[in-house]
């Protein structure tokens, strides 16, 4: 196949020099489901290019038989972030103008939307596939009014516009996959949302984590939101409906990091989703794996954060991927003084079991700094 390619312009800088996003639309002989990857929003987690890059010339190779409906791939979407340095060291998990997380500036129709109630009322009795045009049609027509602003003469910050372009695109996907990584080292595992488990297990990692509990505009969080809380509604008046609209966060492992052995598991796995959901036709998936793998499923309500009681150096600590038990020592701090005393040593221990998911790449912090996050 060969795919259609389209250049998005983002951003106009002071030097002359334009920003812009790069779409490869891959589609199939007949029509089907859309299917939405992006990578590369916040500026330190780069291996999902990799991912992305796989998959782009593992589809050239395919016939457009393979392919029922559509697959749009956005690498390095978010250059402003990508490029952003300090020294060696990548950044860009915030927009430094506005001091806003690249990940939570997008637009969330529920919140805007205070008829659901009165419009799941109005669609009770139609198809399923009937409901969701008509609801697909809704949101499109109030995000169409945000051009409206954006092109007024006073116009927007440039994060309202970079969030208009980005979730333009996918307006009518079907299934969204955002690859992430850690920004400091973490596990490979995903971020899924209620009532999606069984497609969860698809993607052959070992943790998923249930959103159950918001940050606040993700941009995985804006695309499926509407959707369950119209599902939500239709449960209130007695009929039980679930939309095929899915969303993803993939977490492939360690930032400014392209780990070949995590980009293979996310290949993998975005093939072997692709396949179960009907949008690819290959040989040798689904993987056999699949029958015998085994996932772990937790709340992100159960995560727990550490941060340093004291400033200091991070000494013996766990490693990354182990479970610990409640009062296990989890990491030292050697600290300093300026008060003419002996260096000292602290231990840190831990508050309840579970998983050890994400640790920090800098192990110099001071007070209320983050050391590492476990799963309980």
């Amino acid at each position: 196949m060969i795919p259609d390619i389209s250049t998005v312009p983002l951003r106009h800088m002071t030097s002359g020099d334009r920003l812009c996003l790069q779409v490869y639309k891959f589609s199939g002989a007949r029509k089907g489901k859309k299917v939405y990857i992006q990578s590369n929003l916040h500026g330190a987690e780069i291996a999902g290019n990799a991912v992305i890059h796989q998959l782009i010339e593992f589809l050239l190779v395919l016939n457009d038989t393979d392919l029922l409906g559509e697959i749009w791939l956005v690498p390095v979407c978010n250059p402003m972030g990508t490029n952003e340095r300090s020294h060696i060291f990548s950044s860009g998990r915030y927009c430094v103008y506005e001091a806003k997380d690249w990940n939570r500036i997008f637009w969330d129709y529920e919140k805007e939307a205070d008829d659901l109630l009165d419009f799941a009322k109005s669609q009770i009795n139609l198809d399923i596939e009937v409901i969701r045009k008509n609801y697909q049609d809704k949101i499109k027509e109030k995000f169409t009014k945000i051009s409206e602003k954006i092109n007024s003469p006073s116009g927007v910050p440039y994060t309202e516009r970079f969030r208009y372009k980005l979730q333009s695109l996918t307006l009518d996907a079907d299934y969204l996959i955002d690859l992430h990584t850690a920004t400091n080292q973490g596990i490979n595992y995903l971020y899924y949302f209620k009532n999606r488990e069984d497609s969860a297990k698809y993607f052959l990692l070992n943790t998923g984590i249930l959103l159950d509990t918001y940050d606040g505009d993700a941009f995985d969080e804006a695309f499926i939101k509407p959707w369950l809380a119209l599902e939500n509604h239709f449960h209130q008046l007695g009929r039980e409906i679930r939309f095929d609209v899915e969303a993803w966060t993939l977490e492939l492992g360690t930032g400014m990091q392209i780990n070949p052995t995590t980009v293979a598991k996310g290949i993998l796995g975005v093939k072997n989703y692709l396949v179960r959901k009907g949008v690819l036709r290959i040989p040798g998936f689904p993987v056999d794996e699949e029958k015998y793998h085994r996932m772990t499923f937790k709340s992100r309500s159960q995560v727990k954060k550490y941060y340093a009681p004291i400033g200091g150096m991070i000494q013996d600590r766990v490693d990354l991927g182990n479970s610990v038990k409640a009062g296990e020592r989890l990491y030292q701090i050697l600290s300093f003084n300026k008060e003419c005393q002996l260096p000292t040593v602290i231990d840190v221990c831990a508050e309840l079991d579970g998983l050890v998911y994400d640790i920090s790449s800098n192990q110099a912090v001071n007070e209320g700094e983050y050391v590492l996050g476990i799963a309980q």
